[in-house]
């Protein structure tokens, strides 16, 4: 069974997640997609509520697990016993960093690949930050997150 993890924030998931988490699950047998817990970052959302909507968005596709982690994305899949990991690319001036994650992850298990999949072009522009600005200076954000998580989101702003 090949299996993969797709990493992020998703602090809130986007569309843009959506696309690469629907493009992966068709790609591998198992697709576990788990928030990183990052102690040097202060997320919107609680990684409670960040799990939640990605359980929401991801109801109904059969082979997709929602999850979190701390620590080392490497030591990580090695214990979830997956073999690739998945990473999403929007633009040129997210290769240089990511290929440099990929470079050491793989310095440290090199059983672990890492795959780059490319965003769909209708979000190229788009990351959890931007909606998050847009939403709290008042702008539409329809079509960039589904319409719960843009109801969670201004409900959180409003706060």
């Amino acid at each position: 069974m090949r299996k993969a993890i797709y990493p992020g924030s998703f602090d809130p998931v986007t569309y843009g997640h959506i696309d690469i988490i629907e493009r992966a699950r068709r790609t591998f047998d198992h697709l576990i997609v788990s928030v990183a817990v990052n102690p040097h970052k202060t997320p919107l959302f609680t990684l409670a509520e960040r799990m939640e909507m990605l359980q929401e968005v991801c109801c109904g596709m059969d082979n997709v697990t929602v999850d979190s982690f701390t620590g080392l994305l490497v030591r990580y899949a090695e214990q979830k016993d997956a073999q690739v990991i998945i990473r999403g690319l929007r633009a040129v001036s997210d290769f240089e960093y990511e290929f440099q994650m990929a470079l050491m992850n793989r310095t440290i298990d090199p059983a672990i690949e890492t795959v780059f999949m490319m965003t769909n072009s209708d979000y190229s522009f788009l990351s959890s930050s931007i909606v998050q600005e847009v939403a709290r200076l008042g702008g539409p954000i329809q079509g960039l997150v589904t319409p719960t998580i843009e109801r969670r989101l201004r409900e959180k702003l409003n706060q």
